[in-house]
């Protein structure tokens, strides 16, 4: 099959490649360029593991080729760290409040709850759930991955993150 050559930024570095337009931006980001943080979970769009930030906007990477990804500015979890090296808010958030067991769903959750951020500062606690609905954990739960993200967007709005009495 004839290879198409794409080009694209992804985490702020120029990247290209030659792809089979068949290809899935998922593959293309795993296989072609190394970055094995974006999860394949179902390839359906059902799980949300390969969820990437594509020109402002939450992409299931398993249903994009990675020829319509021709152009495009991506951020993958492993752009998501300061510039520094040190772990972003949502980083810090999954940690400090446990938002993780098996570590799975965790880059696909960041990625959305960075976009769900950028989109509303200050979401409650029902925008969060609503937010995040798109993407499946099967450990824990939800509530600390929804503790983790207020305790992110408290931190980003410069505001103390006060858990609530339980």
């Amino acid at each position: 099959m004839a290879k198409t050559h794409v080009t694209m930024k992804v985490n702020g570095a120029e990247v290209e490649g030659l792809v089979e337009p068949r290809t899935l931006l998922v593959h293309f980001i795993r296989e072609s360029l190394g970055m094995t943080g974006t999860h394949i979970g179902c390839e359906t769009t059902h799980c949300g593991a390969c969820t990437v930030d594509i020109d402002g906007m939450s992409v299931k990477s398993c249903t994009m080729f990675a020829v319509q990804a021709q152009g495009s500015d991506i951020t993958t979890v492993e752009g998501m760290a300061n510039a520094d090296g040190s772990l972003s808010a949502l980083q810090e958030g999954f940690r400090m409040m446990h938002g993780l067991q098996c570590g799975f769903c965790t880059p696909g959750m960041i990625m959305r709850a960075h976009r769900l951020l950028k989109e509303n500062p200050s979401p409650s606690e029902e925008e969060i759930r609503m937010g995040i609905s798109g993407n499946i954990c099967r450990c824990t739960g939800y509530q600390n991955i929804v503790r983790a993200i207020q305790y992110a967007a408290a931190k980003l709005n410069g505001i103390e993150f006060k858990e609530a009495a339980e």
